[in-house]
């Protein structure tokens, strides 16, 4: 969301709601963890209001648990905490499922996927960073590829219902090879979704072919 056009967020919004967009994406960001700063809380949750459409709020913050209490939870939401923030992983899970939240995992390129080996099971939605947290316009670290794929394998072997999420250099060159090794959302901002060359609706008719590329190809 920190992509969109900010001055015409509300025809975006509707435009997002009617294609069936499934998560609207908020980076929350203190300065620490990730060098960017990013919406508080306040602003988030009264802009939420403006759409039916589920949150799912990326917490790249240190202690994240300090910010649970601020954020408003609807039916369908999804807080994702980083691994690399969390003194106690496992209880902050806990504490946001029973506040009614959906709950994800996020790992940098570099956290291997062996941190998961206790909590997995535990979890609805992990995400993979396919660069590391900050700004926008990264280039996509190919490692990351192999992760998701290893991922998928797991999940598949345990017979999981956990999503796989990719954020970071979301392009509609890298869509098809991020869906075909095993992701089930992406995380779409500057790099496709919201591009200054080209209208929402004809860059959601991309995202669409280039999905359906990487479902060819998986």
């Amino acid at each position: 969301m920190l992509a969109i056009d900010w001055l015409d967020a509300g025809r975006q919004l509707k435009i997002l709601q009617n294609e069936g967009v499934n998560h609207l994406h908020w980076d929350i960001s203190d300065g620490r963890f990730a060098p960017d700063f990013t919406l508080g809380p306040n602003i988030i949750n009264r802009f939420r209001n403006a759409s039916n459409i589920p949150s799912d709020y990326h917490l790249m913050v240190e202690e994240p648990s300090r910010m649970f209490d601020t954020m408003a939870i609807s039916p369908g939401d999804t807080f994702t905490i980083h691994q690399e923030c969390c003194r106690n992983l496992h209880r902050d899970l806990i504490t946001l499922r029973r506040k009614g939240a959906r709950v994800g995992v996020a790992l940098c390129p570099s956290t291997p996927l062996s941190v998961l080996d206790y909590i997995i099971e535990d979890v609805d939605y992990i995400l993979i960073m396919t660069v590391n947290p900050g700004y926008a316009d990264q280039q996509l670290l190919p490692q990351a590829i192999n992760k998701i794929a290893e991922l998928r394998a797991t999940i598949e072997k345990m017979e999981l219902d956990v999503r796989i999420g990719v954020d970071g250099n979301v392009k509609f060159e890298t869509i098809p090879t991020m869906v075909a090794a095993g992701a089930d959302v992406l995380i779409a901002g500057s790099s496709s979704l919201f591009r200054d060359d080209m209208p929402l609706e004809d860059a959601l008719k991309r995202l669409h072919e280039s999905i359906a590329e990487g479902l060819l190809q998986a």
